[in-house]
């Protein structure tokens, strides 16, 4: 299972979307929600559609909080896709007192301008790191975003209305990004081609 991607099932996601992307650039990857599985795999991806709550609420009840903890400080890739980014934050405005994995320092804010959800095709303006090649545009849904206590973290910024957020982040094996790299044509099987090289 060490060559193996592990696609986490919490029950809210793109899943069949990611494993097909994976599938396309010849990687194996397996859509579970079981610990030992996640826990065996060499590489873990975190995808995610829905309300920061629940989806804590599911990783909770589905016994993968720990587990998940567990395998990201070990230092296996990890990507986090949409919502899978915002998980990793202490926080959400969209769930109140609800903590997410905290495993990156930060909060997740809903945009205060412009047509909420954002819902399309938005440009990254590379920070840092290989992953996201020179930029590009990339498909995006969401309402909300993370904001980093240290913008470090940011790999890349994208602008909306007004608002410049971090649209991915890249802290030692964490890799997460707030738009979909399945949903985003030849440039985002680039994105999960390098990733896949880190």
């Amino acid at each position: 299972m060490r060559d193996e991607i592990a696609i986490v099932d919490y029950g809210a996601g793109n899943l069949s979307s990611v494993k097909k992307a994976l599938d396309f650039i010849g990687a194996k990857s397996v859509i579970t929600s079981d610990p030992a599985r996640i826990s065996g795999a060499g590489r873990i991806v975190l995808p995610g559609v829905g309300s920061f709550g629940d989806a804590m609420k599911s990783l909770e009840r589905l016994r993968l909080v720990a587990p998940l903890r567990r395998a990201i400080e070990s230092g296996k890739p990890f990507l986090g896709i949409c919502l899978g980014m915002q998980l990793l934050f202490e926080k959400s405005e969209e769930s109140p007192g609800t903590e997410g994995l905290s495993i990156l320092k930060g909060e997740v804010v809903k945009f205060r301008k412009g047509k909420v959800p954002q819902i399309g095709w938005n440009s990254l303006e590379i920070r840092k790191g290989k992953i996201l090649g020179n930029g590009g545009f990339a498909y995006f849904v969401n309402s909300y975003y993370v904001k980093p206590e240290d913008m470090a973290i940011a790999a890349s910024t994208t602008t909306y209305e007004d608002t410049k957020f971090a649209s991915a982040v890249q802290k030692n094996n964490i890799f997460a990004v707030q738009f979909h790299p399945e949903k985003s044509g030849a440039y985002g099987l680039e994105i999960l081609r390098r990733w896949l090289e880190c």
